[in-house]
Protein backbone atom coordinates (compact mmCIF):
# COMPACT_ATOMS: atom_id res chain seq x y z
CA UNK A 1 0.00 0.00 0.00
CA UNK A 2 1.70 3.50 -1.12
CA UNK A 3 2.27 5.49 2.03
CA UNK A 4 1.11 9.12 2.07
CA UNK A 5 2.78 11.68 4.13
CA UNK A 6 0.42 14.50 6.20
CA UNK A 7 1.47 17.00 3.77
CA UNK A 8 0.12 15.05 0.80
CA UNK A 9 -2.80 14.12 2.25
CA UNK A 10 -3.89 17.26 3.00
CA UNK A 11 -2.84 18.66 -0.45
CA UNK A 12 -5.32 16.35 -1.88
CA UNK A 13 -8.44 18.27 -0.04
CA UNK A 14 -6.98 21.34 -0.56
CA UNK A 15 -9.57 24.27 -2.17
CA UNK A 16 -6.36 25.11 -4.90
CA UNK A 17 -6.29 21.80 -5.56
CA UNK A 18 -9.88 20.10 -6.28
CA UNK A 19 -12.82 21.87 -6.53
CA UNK A 20 -15.54 21.65 -3.54
CA UNK A 21 -17.81 18.37 -4.08
CA UNK A 22 -20.85 18.58 -5.78
CA UNK A 23 -23.94 18.54 -3.68
CA UNK A 24 -25.23 15.63 -2.43
CA UNK A 25 -22.01 13.70 -2.85
CA UNK A 26 -20.50 12.12 0.55
CA UNK A 27 -17.11 12.90 1.27
CA UNK A 28 -14.79 11.07 3.75
CA UNK A 29 -11.59 12.97 5.01
CA UNK A 30 -9.02 11.00 4.79
CA UNK A 31 -6.38 10.75 7.56
CA UNK A 32 -2.99 8.98 7.68
CA UNK A 33 -1.27 7.71 10.99
CA UNK A 34 1.45 10.05 11.66
CA UNK A 35 2.97 7.31 14.08
CA UNK A 36 1.99 4.02 15.83
CA UNK A 37 0.62 4.42 19.31
CA UNK A 38 3.40 2.13 20.45
CA UNK A 39 5.72 5.29 20.47
CA UNK A 40 5.76 8.05 22.45
CA UNK A 41 6.20 11.25 20.08
CA UNK A 42 6.31 14.67 21.26
CA UNK A 43 8.21 17.83 21.13
CA UNK A 44 8.03 21.45 19.90
CA UNK A 45 8.98 20.51 16.20
CA UNK A 46 6.72 17.19 15.74
CA UNK A 47 4.81 18.63 13.60
CA UNK A 48 7.64 19.65 11.23
CA UNK A 49 9.99 16.64 11.83
CA UNK A 50 7.56 13.74 12.04
CA UNK A 51 6.31 13.67 8.27
CA UNK A 52 9.83 12.28 7.07
CA UNK A 53 10.06 9.76 9.82
CA UNK A 54 8.14 7.43 7.58
CA UNK A 55 10.97 4.33 7.82
CA UNK A 56 9.78 3.01 11.15
CA UNK A 57 7.38 5.24 13.06
CA UNK A 58 4.25 4.06 11.30
CA UNK A 59 4.75 0.63 11.98
CA UNK A 60 4.41 -0.75 15.30
CA UNK A 61 7.16 -1.36 17.75
CA UNK A 62 7.99 -5.09 17.55
CA UNK A 63 11.09 -5.97 19.93
CA UNK A 64 13.00 -9.15 18.94
CA UNK A 65 11.34 -12.23 20.46
CA UNK A 66 13.07 -13.38 23.76
CA UNK A 67 16.00 -10.97 23.79
CA UNK A 68 13.69 -8.31 24.29
CA UNK A 69 11.30 -9.58 27.32
CA UNK A 70 13.90 -8.11 29.86
CA UNK A 71 15.86 -4.93 29.30
CA UNK A 72 19.33 -6.15 31.17
CA UNK A 73 19.42 -9.34 28.76
CA UNK A 74 18.34 -6.53 25.51
CA UNK A 75 21.56 -4.38 26.39
CA UNK A 76 23.62 -7.07 27.16
CA UNK A 77 22.71 -9.03 24.69
CA UNK A 78 23.15 -5.61 22.02
CA UNK A 79 26.67 -5.31 23.68
CA UNK A 80 28.35 -8.79 23.76
CA UNK A 81 26.65 -9.78 20.37
CA UNK A 82 25.91 -7.45 17.75
CA UNK A 83 27.52 -8.01 15.16
CA UNK A 84 30.58 -5.30 14.17
CA UNK A 85 31.02 -3.58 10.53
CA UNK A 86 34.41 -4.01 9.09
CA UNK A 87 35.52 -0.59 8.19
CA UNK A 88 38.83 0.50 7.19
CA UNK A 89 39.91 3.67 9.47
CA UNK A 90 42.19 6.15 9.15
CA UNK A 91 43.35 7.94 12.48
CA UNK A 92 43.84 11.99 12.87
CA UNK A 93 45.19 12.66 16.54
CA UNK A 94 44.53 16.34 17.26
CA UNK A 95 46.30 18.46 19.78
CA UNK A 96 43.96 20.61 21.25
CA UNK A 97 45.00 23.96 23.40
CA UNK A 98 45.53 22.42 26.62
CA UNK A 99 47.74 19.91 24.79
CA UNK A 100 45.76 17.08 25.44
CA UNK A 101 44.54 14.54 22.26
CA UNK A 102 41.48 13.25 20.75
CA UNK A 103 41.48 10.57 18.23
CA UNK A 104 39.24 11.14 14.94
CA UNK A 105 38.72 8.21 13.03
CA UNK A 106 38.03 8.66 9.66
CA UNK A 107 36.65 6.27 6.84
CA UNK A 108 39.74 5.64 4.67
CA UNK A 109 39.79 6.92 0.97
CA UNK A 110 36.42 9.15 1.54
CA UNK A 111 39.04 12.44 1.35
CA UNK A 112 39.48 10.92 -2.46
CA UNK A 113 36.13 9.14 -2.75
CA UNK A 114 33.55 12.13 -1.69
CA UNK A 115 33.24 15.79 -2.85
CA UNK A 116 34.21 18.54 -0.87
CA UNK A 117 30.22 19.64 -0.07
CA UNK A 118 29.56 16.10 0.99
CA UNK A 119 27.38 16.30 4.49
CA UNK A 120 29.69 15.06 7.44
CA UNK A 121 28.75 13.62 10.17
CA UNK A 122 30.49 13.14 13.82
CA UNK A 123 29.70 10.12 16.19
CA UNK A 124 30.30 10.74 20.00
CA UNK A 125 30.34 7.35 21.39
CA UNK A 126 29.29 6.65 25.49
CA UNK A 127 31.41 7.05 28.21
CA UNK A 128 34.59 4.78 27.58
CA UNK A 129 33.63 3.95 24.31
CA UNK A 130 34.78 4.55 21.28
CA UNK A 131 35.58 3.67 16.99
CA UNK A 132 35.55 -0.38 17.83
CA UNK A 133 31.65 -0.09 19.81
CA UNK A 134 29.41 -1.90 17.36
CA UNK A 135 26.36 0.64 17.35
CA UNK A 136 29.06 3.48 16.50
CA UNK A 137 30.06 1.20 13.19
CA UNK A 138 26.63 0.34 12.11
CA UNK A 139 25.54 3.93 11.66
CA UNK A 140 29.17 5.04 10.27
CA UNK A 141 28.47 2.00 7.64
CA UNK A 142 25.07 3.18 7.24
CA UNK A 143 25.59 7.30 6.73
CA UNK A 144 28.53 6.24 4.92
CA UNK A 145 26.93 4.30 2.57
CA UNK A 146 24.63 6.94 1.51
CA UNK A 147 27.12 9.37 0.79
CA UNK A 148 27.78 11.11 4.29
CA UNK A 149 31.64 11.78 5.19
CA UNK A 150 31.66 9.96 8.65
CA UNK A 151 34.38 10.81 11.67
CA UNK A 152 34.07 8.76 15.68
CA UNK A 153 35.70 11.93 18.30
CA UNK A 154 37.14 9.04 20.36
CA UNK A 155 37.54 11.47 23.73
CA UNK A 156 40.98 11.34 25.54
CA UNK A 157 41.94 7.57 26.62
CA UNK A 158 38.65 6.21 25.02
CA UNK A 159 39.46 3.98 21.78
CA UNK A 160 42.94 3.88 21.92
CA UNK A 161 43.13 7.63 21.95
CA UNK A 162 46.18 8.92 23.43
CA UNK A 163 46.38 10.39 26.84
CA UNK A 164 49.28 13.08 27.13
CA UNK A 165 48.02 15.48 30.20
CA UNK A 166 46.80 14.57 33.45
CA UNK A 167 43.31 15.18 32.31
CA UNK A 168 40.55 12.99 30.97
CA UNK A 169 37.16 13.96 29.75
CA UNK A 170 33.78 14.60 31.94
CA UNK A 171 30.27 15.01 31.47
CA UNK A 172 30.94 18.79 32.41
CA UNK A 173 33.86 19.33 29.68
CA UNK A 174 33.38 20.82 26.14
CA UNK A 175 36.38 21.86 25.02
CA UNK A 176 37.56 19.51 23.13
CA UNK A 177 33.83 19.23 21.37
CA UNK A 178 34.07 23.07 19.98
CA UNK A 179 37.79 22.24 18.94
CA UNK A 180 36.99 19.13 17.26
CA UNK A 181 33.85 20.54 15.52
CA UNK A 182 35.77 23.61 14.45
CA UNK A 183 38.53 21.28 13.40
CA UNK A 184 36.46 19.48 11.06
CA UNK A 185 34.11 22.56 9.91
CA UNK A 186 37.55 24.62 8.90
CA UNK A 187 38.61 21.30 6.82
CA UNK A 188 35.43 20.82 5.21
CA UNK A 189 34.17 24.21 4.78
CA UNK A 190 31.91 23.39 1.74
CA UNK A 191 30.02 21.17 3.75
CA UNK A 192 27.00 21.15 6.27
CA UNK A 193 27.78 19.37 9.73
CA UNK A 194 25.93 16.80 11.71
CA UNK A 195 26.24 14.81 14.86
CA UNK A 196 24.76 11.68 16.54
CA UNK A 197 25.73 11.12 20.31
CA UNK A 198 25.30 7.93 22.49
CA UNK A 199 24.82 8.05 26.17
CA UNK A 200 27.14 9.93 27.84
CA UNK A 201 28.39 11.41 24.56
CA UNK A 202 24.65 11.89 23.69
CA UNK A 203 24.82 14.54 27.38
CA UNK A 204 28.15 16.01 26.20
CA UNK A 205 26.23 16.57 22.61
CA UNK A 206 23.13 18.45 23.56
CA UNK A 207 24.94 20.52 26.37
CA UNK A 208 27.31 21.84 23.68
CA UNK A 209 23.86 22.52 21.40
CA UNK A 210 22.90 24.38 24.48
CA UNK A 211 25.98 26.28 24.90
CA UNK A 212 26.53 27.40 21.43
CA UNK A 213 22.73 28.01 21.10
CA UNK A 214 22.48 30.35 17.68
CA UNK A 215 26.44 30.28 17.24
CA UNK A 216 26.34 26.57 17.09
CA UNK A 217 28.06 24.99 13.35
CA UNK A 218 26.00 22.16 13.41
CA UNK A 219 22.83 22.14 11.18
CA UNK A 220 21.27 19.28 13.21
CA UNK A 221 22.08 16.95 16.03
CA UNK A 222 20.82 13.19 17.15
CA UNK A 223 20.98 12.44 21.04
CA UNK A 224 20.11 8.32 21.80
CA UNK A 225 19.94 6.75 25.26
CA UNK A 226 20.83 10.43 26.66
CA UNK A 227 20.63 10.23 30.66
CA UNK A 228 19.41 13.92 30.72
CA UNK A 229 19.63 14.17 34.60
CA UNK A 230 22.71 12.92 36.00
CA UNK A 231 21.65 13.09 39.49
CA UNK A 232 18.56 10.50 38.88
CA UNK A 233 20.90 8.45 36.91
CA UNK A 234 23.66 7.89 39.76
CA UNK A 235 20.89 6.79 42.04
CA UNK A 236 19.63 4.50 39.93
CA UNK A 237 22.69 2.80 39.12
CA UNK A 238 23.02 1.74 42.49
CA UNK A 239 19.57 -0.27 42.38
CA UNK A 240 19.34 -4.00 41.63
CA UNK A 241 21.06 -5.26 38.86
CA UNK A 242 22.23 -1.92 37.51
CA UNK A 243 24.72 -2.58 40.15
CA UNK A 244 26.82 -5.15 37.68
CA UNK A 245 27.05 -1.72 34.70
CA UNK A 246 28.09 0.61 37.50
CA UNK A 247 30.86 -2.03 37.90
CA UNK A 248 31.80 -3.06 34.81
CA UNK A 249 31.93 0.64 33.13
CA UNK A 250 34.25 1.55 36.86
CA UNK A 251 36.94 -1.55 35.46
CA UNK A 252 37.01 0.07 32.23
CA UNK A 253 38.03 3.60 33.45
CA UNK A 254 40.33 2.21 35.82
CA UNK A 255 41.46 0.35 32.95
CA UNK A 256 41.80 3.41 30.64
CA UNK A 257 43.49 5.09 34.40
CA UNK A 258 46.08 2.61 34.52
CA UNK A 259 47.27 2.83 31.18
CA UNK A 260 48.46 6.07 32.17
CA UNK A 261 49.29 6.75 35.82
CA UNK A 262 52.45 8.00 35.71
CA UNK A 263 50.83 10.97 33.89
CA UNK A 264 48.64 11.48 38.13
CA UNK A 265 51.65 9.77 40.64
CA UNK A 266 52.34 14.20 41.43
CA UNK A 267 48.80 15.09 41.81
CA UNK A 268 48.21 16.59 45.39
CA UNK A 269 45.42 18.72 46.81
CA UNK A 270 42.11 16.77 46.83
CA UNK A 271 42.97 14.04 44.28
CA UNK A 272 42.41 10.93 45.56
CA UNK A 273 44.59 9.18 43.13
CA UNK A 274 44.27 5.58 44.74
CA UNK A 275 40.37 5.98 44.97
CA UNK A 276 40.29 6.60 41.32
CA UNK A 277 42.86 3.78 40.43
CA UNK A 278 40.92 0.71 42.11
CA UNK A 279 37.24 2.13 42.06
CA UNK A 280 34.49 0.57 42.47
CA UNK A 281 31.91 2.07 41.25
CA UNK A 282 31.70 5.35 38.66
CA UNK A 283 30.66 7.67 41.72
CA UNK A 284 34.24 6.43 43.21
CA UNK A 285 36.44 7.44 39.77
CA UNK A 286 34.59 10.87 39.91
CA UNK A 287 34.87 11.49 43.63
CA UNK A 288 38.72 10.87 43.52
CA UNK A 289 39.35 12.01 39.82
CA UNK A 290 36.86 13.79 37.54
CA UNK A 291 34.95 16.39 40.25
CA UNK A 292 38.74 17.67 41.36
CA UNK A 293 39.59 17.77 38.07
CA UNK A 294 36.98 19.86 36.42
CA UNK A 295 36.77 22.16 39.91
CA UNK A 296 33.58 20.84 41.62
CA UNK A 297 33.24 20.87 45.56
CA UNK A 298 31.31 17.23 45.23
CA UNK A 299 30.48 14.53 42.67
CA UNK A 300 26.35 15.73 43.52
CA UNK A 301 28.17 19.02 42.30
CA UNK A 302 29.16 17.63 39.06
CA UNK A 303 26.44 15.89 38.83
CA UNK A 304 23.99 18.32 38.76
CA UNK A 305 25.81 20.83 36.74
CA UNK A 306 26.93 18.49 33.97
CA UNK A 307 23.03 17.22 32.91
CA UNK A 308 22.16 17.89 30.04
CA UNK A 309 18.08 18.21 31.00
CA UNK A 310 19.00 22.20 31.24
CA UNK A 311 20.15 23.14 27.84
CA UNK A 312 17.35 21.66 25.91
CA UNK A 313 15.47 24.86 26.61
CA UNK A 314 18.58 26.93 25.04
CA UNK A 315 19.05 24.58 21.23
CA UNK A 316 18.38 26.70 18.21
CA UNK A 317 19.56 23.86 16.05
CA UNK A 318 17.25 20.74 14.97
CA UNK A 319 17.36 17.97 17.63
CA UNK A 320 15.79 14.11 17.57
CA UNK A 321 15.69 12.73 20.99
CA UNK A 322 15.43 9.37 20.54
CA UNK A 323 15.12 7.17 24.41
CA UNK A 324 13.90 3.88 25.74
CA UNK A 325 10.92 3.45 28.26
CA UNK A 326 12.83 0.74 29.77
CA UNK A 327 16.62 2.06 29.94
CA UNK A 328 18.50 0.84 33.27
CA UNK A 329 20.70 3.35 32.72
CA UNK A 330 19.17 6.92 31.23
CA UNK A 331 15.92 6.36 33.17
CA UNK A 332 12.51 7.19 31.37
CA UNK A 333 11.87 9.79 34.23
CA UNK A 334 15.06 11.77 33.73
CA UNK A 335 13.95 12.94 29.90
CA UNK A 336 12.78 16.69 30.36
CA UNK A 337 9.52 16.05 28.31
CA UNK A 338 8.27 19.79 29.21
CA UNK A 339 11.49 21.64 28.13
CA UNK A 340 11.36 19.25 24.79
CA UNK A 341 7.57 19.79 24.07
CA UNK A 342 8.19 23.94 24.26
CA UNK A 343 10.96 23.89 22.10
CA UNK A 344 10.23 23.96 18.24
CA UNK A 345 13.20 22.74 17.35
CA UNK A 346 13.21 19.40 19.25
CA UNK A 347 11.42 16.27 19.07
CA UNK A 348 11.60 12.96 21.03
CA UNK A 349 10.56 9.87 20.16
CA UNK A 350 10.43 6.81 22.80
CA UNK A 351 10.05 3.47 21.91
CA UNK A 352 8.05 0.45 24.79
CA UNK A 353 11.50 -1.59 24.98
CA UNK A 354 15.13 -1.26 24.03
CA UNK A 355 17.38 -0.75 27.03
CA UNK A 356 20.46 0.61 27.11
CA UNK A 357 22.04 1.20 23.27
CA UNK A 358 19.68 -2.26 22.51
CA UNK A 359 17.09 -1.74 20.96
CA UNK A 360 16.99 -5.45 18.65
CA UNK A 361 14.36 -4.98 16.55
CA UNK A 362 13.15 -3.95 13.09
CA UNK A 363 14.85 -5.39 10.29
CA UNK A 364 17.54 -6.04 11.19
CA UNK A 365 17.52 -7.86 14.29
CA UNK A 366 18.88 -9.25 16.03
CA UNK A 367 22.11 -9.04 15.58
CA UNK A 368 22.40 -6.34 12.74
CA UNK A 369 21.77 -2.54 13.34
CA UNK A 370 19.13 -1.19 15.67
CA UNK A 371 16.16 0.05 15.39
CA UNK A 372 17.09 3.78 15.44
CA UNK A 373 19.38 3.67 12.65
CA UNK A 374 17.17 4.24 9.60
CA UNK A 375 15.05 6.74 11.90
CA UNK A 376 18.23 8.63 12.11
CA UNK A 377 19.06 8.57 8.56
CA UNK A 378 15.51 9.46 7.69
CA UNK A 379 16.23 12.46 10.31
CA UNK A 380 19.38 13.67 8.59
CA UNK A 381 18.77 13.04 5.32
CA UNK A 382 15.68 15.01 5.46
CA UNK A 383 17.90 17.98 7.49
CA UNK A 384 20.22 17.92 4.57
CA UNK A 385 17.48 18.38 2.01
CA UNK A 386 16.66 21.83 3.21
CA UNK A 387 19.58 22.88 4.43
CA UNK A 388 21.35 25.82 2.23
CA UNK A 389 24.57 25.10 0.27
CA UNK A 390 25.45 28.63 0.09
CA UNK A 391 24.93 29.81 3.64
CA UNK A 392 26.43 28.42 6.84
CA UNK A 393 25.54 29.02 10.35
CA UNK A 394 27.23 31.80 11.82
CA UNK A 395 28.39 32.31 15.66
CA UNK A 396 28.78 35.43 17.28
CA UNK A 397 31.79 37.27 18.15
CA UNK A 398 32.31 35.80 21.13
CA UNK A 399 32.15 32.15 19.49
CA UNK A 400 34.74 33.70 16.70
CA UNK A 401 37.01 34.66 19.56
CA UNK A 402 36.79 30.98 21.55
CA UNK A 403 37.42 29.72 18.93
CA UNK A 404 40.05 30.97 16.85
CA UNK A 405 43.31 29.89 18.75
CA UNK A 406 45.44 27.39 16.41
CA UNK A 407 44.74 23.65 15.84
CA UNK A 408 47.66 21.14 16.01
CA UNK A 409 47.41 17.58 14.33
CA UNK A 410 49.28 15.05 13.51
CA UNK A 411 48.57 12.07 11.29
CA UNK A 412 49.00 8.25 12.27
Amino acid sequence: MAKLSLGSTFSIFHSRHIRPPLAGCHVTKMTVADHHPSLEVVGGARDRFLPSLHTNLRLPYNPFPLIAWNRHVETIFASFFRSIPQVRLRRECLRVKDGGSVALDWVSGDHRRLPPDSPVLILLPGLTGGSQDSFVRHMLTKANGKGWRVVVFNSRGCGESPVTTPQFYSASFLGDTYEVVKHVGARYPEANLYAVGWSLGANILVRYLGKESHACPLSGAVSLCNPFNLVIADEDFHKGFNNVYDKALARALCKIFKKHALLFEDMGGEFNIPLAANAKSIRDFDEGLTRVSFGFKSVDDYYSNSSSCDSIKHVKRPLLCIQAENDPIAPSRAIPREDIEENPNCMLIVTPKGGHLGWVAGAEAPLGAPWTDPVVMDFLEYLERGASKTGKFLGDSEAVQRSSGELHHIEV
